[in-house]
């Protein structure tokens, strides 16, 4: 009975996400075609302003973009289900590869990133929690606030200013130097961006675990331990952060794309080559082929993460 049940809701989470992602790429696929501007320009470059109306209409067949929306989208649906998801506008290449490009270095620094903040969000959160209420707990509470109030953007163009312009210590944009691929180039570009990524979100994450370590250091088996002799060290690290960790990995699942979205406008500003920066150019030379490709891939990170959080914490009731 139990195996039904379990496979009953590995269904029913498995529909959820295919509509769910059935219903992204419809409502991508029409709104983007609403956007003034046509690809043709990604494609042919000036030169599609030159065409004639029998040329214009040729390169329409050949990109696929004859027809009405709805035949458009059936067609691309055909395509995609078997694998094709047609070539990006702007590369001239097939869209998977030109994701596959710019994949690692999003990888990268987001996922740095990510271990970064919530292992540096557990220590905060549990200092400010140990010194609670004193001259410590009230400095880093203040100092967060501000550093979570200032937008990542202006953060980032003060980094470059010091650190790029003014120091010359650090490199302003990039992934790595060009015809410098070594481990230290690369970790030299990653700096700038990381910083930004980590200040931009750590508060924010910090400030969870530490209202969760003062709500469980309220709980009565806190203070029945206080009277048994524990101190205060042992019952905060072995006792509420054990009973705290359950939520905060479900946090942790919850927030893949709110650092997803920082990461993505860091990567802009930096002109950093990842995933980032390819959504804003396909969105803005309407390459509509990649442009579905990272809704989807973003759309189902989202859709999965949720889940997964939803799946820890029913796991946990």
């Amino acid at each position: 009975m139990k195996g039904k049940k379990c496979i009953f809701y590995i269904g029913r989470k498995l529909l959820s996400i295919l509509v769910s992602l059935w219903l992204l790429s419809f409502a991508v696929f029409f709104v983007a075609r609403l956007a003034p501007g046509g690809p043709l320009v990604s494609y042919y470059g000036e030169r599609a302003e030159r065409m004639t109306a029998e040329e214009r209409e040729m390169a329409r067949e050949r990109l696929l973009l004859t027809g009405s929306p709805v035949k458009q989208y059936v067609r691309w649906m055909k395509n995609a289900l078997r694998g094709d998801f047609g070539i990006s506008f702007k590369y001239k290449r097939s869209v998977p590869e030109v994701i596959a490009e710019r994949l690692g270095n999003t990888l990268v620094l987001g996922g740095c990133g990510f271990v970064l903040i919530f292992g540096l969000a557990v220590l905060i959160g549990m200092l400010c929690a140990f010194f609670a209420n004193s001259r410590t707990d009230r400095f880093l509470c203040r100092l967060g606030t501000i550093l979570s109030a200032v937008p990542e953007f202006w953060v980032a163009l003060v980094l470059i200013l010091i650190f790029a312009v003014k120091l010359r210590v650090l490199p302003a944009s990039g992934a790595y130097t060009i015809g410098i691929e070594s481990f230290a180039d690369r970790v030299r570009h990653l700096i700038l961006p990381l910083t930004v990524v980590v200040s931009g979100h750590l508060w924010y994450y910090a400030y969870m675990v530490h209202n969760m370590l003062l709500d469980e250091m309220t709980k009565d088996y806190v203070l029945l331990a206080k009277s048994k002799g524990l101190g205060i060290n042992r019952i905060l690290f072995c006792h509420c952060m054990r009973n705290v960790l359950p939520g905060y990995l479900s946090i942790m699942a919850v927030s893949v794309p709110h650092i997803l979205g920082g990461t993505y406008i860091v990567e802009n500003v930096f002109s950093y080559p990842g995933i980032g920066t390819l959504c804003y150019e396909s969105a803005r030379y309407q390459d509509y082929n990649l442009l579905m490709v990272l809704a989807m891939l973003t759309g189902a990170v989202v859709i999965v993460c949720n889940l997964f959080a939803q799946m820890i914490t029913d796991s946990f009731l």
